[in-house]
């Protein structure tokens, strides 16, 4: 397949403090790939070094075959971006604003199949593109961000946090939306640190952790590195046999029910153990991203040291775009 975004031990310093420290990530073509990590970790580092928002310290970056920091403008013309905090300029109105972006990214806002994907979005969204972009909530802004991203033909989206500020339903739409973007041929990077919208969208993850990639894969090939949970009703059963099991741990009995976690590539080891038991109520519950998300942040000291570096330095950088994107592209 091939790779829409490629880095090669990418690092970027503020000073002293590491943001990026040899991030190695891959994209490839057509896929939802999931970046994630919690604020601070490097996730919008990473995004402003493969926007051309930053020049990296060392290290190499190609998103689209291109050089993000020297071919920007061409670049910013195939993608579209929303961040997580979008700021609109005060007196235009949010339509205005949609097609102001269109316009920067070499689209047109005059066609009439731009006007009914615009209008089509803008009632998915729930969406009055006719207030001024200083009487939105926050909700809003970023709708306007999504909808200025999504009513273009993008090769590649780059989400940022974009359900920040977005009630269930709408979450539920962009999610629709962004199945039918990669329907269409489109790739998507999300950068997210909300771990279910992650687990229903992307084919592929990847773990960012103090500027690096720690881990990576497809769910169900990291799914095997965290234990299922397993419970059923006690009922007086001896589950001495269970215990013995090499593939289980944690076994305990309580309010009625025996519950243990197993080793999710062990799972097979256990069901006979089960079934000799003749277990009632069984409930058994796949391992979550969730899971292996804390395995990999136990402690906050790498957290803390890399969000100083992206909200001190940094904050100038934020402050050059509205949008999230160069005026110039």
């Amino acid at each position: 397949m091939e790779a829409i975004i490629h880095t090669v031990e990418l690092h970027k310093h503020f000073g002293r403090v590491r943001a990026l420290d040899g991030l190695n990530l891959e994209v490839q073509r057509g896929e939802i790939h999931g970046f994630l990590g919690p604020n601070g970790a490097g996730k919008s580092t990473t995004l402003r070094v493969l926007l051309g928002l930053a020049k990296a310290t060392s290290g190499t970056a190609t998103v689209l075959g291109l050089d993000p920091w020297t071919q920007s403008v061409e670049l910013h013309r195939r993608l579209a971006y929303v961040p997580g905090d979008v700021r609109l300029w005060p007196n235009l109105s949010g339509g205005e604003t949609i097609d102001l972006l269109s316009r920067l990214r070499g689209g047109t806002s005059d066609s009439r199949s731009y006007r009914e994907r615009k209008d089509r979005l803008c009632e998915a969204f729930d969406f009055d593109p006719g207030k001024k972009g200083r009487a939105y909530s926050k909700g809003n802004r970023q709708k306007v961000a999504l909808i200025a991203a999504l009513v273009t033909d993008a090769e590649l989206y780059l989400f940022d946090e974009p359900t920040s500020g977005l009630d269930p339903l709408m979450e539920a739409v962009f999610r629709r939306e962004a199945l039918a973007a990669v329907g269409r041929g489109a790739t998507v990077l999300l950068s997210s640190h909300i771990l279910s919208e992650v687990e229903v969208l992307c084919h592929r993850v990847s773990i960012i952790r103090a500027g690096r990639i720690v881990d990576g894969g497809t769910l169900d090939s990291l799914r095997h590195l965290t234990r299922t949970e397993v419970s059923f009703a006690a009922d007086g059963l001896d589950t001495g046999s269970l215990a013995q099991l090499g593939a289980v741990h944690d076994l305990t009995a309580d309010g009625g029910r025996v519950r243990f976690g197993a080793d999710s590539d062990r799972i097979a080891e256990v069901l006979p153990a089960l079934g000799a038991l003749r277990v009632q109520g069984l409930t058994i519950t796949p391992p979550s991203l969730e899971e292996l998300f804390l395995r990999h942040y136990g402690d906050t000291s790498a957290q803390a040291n890399a969000e100083t570096a992206e909200n001190g330095p940094a904050q100038h950088a934020r402050r050059r775009h509205l949008l999230g994107a160069r005026g110039r592209g």
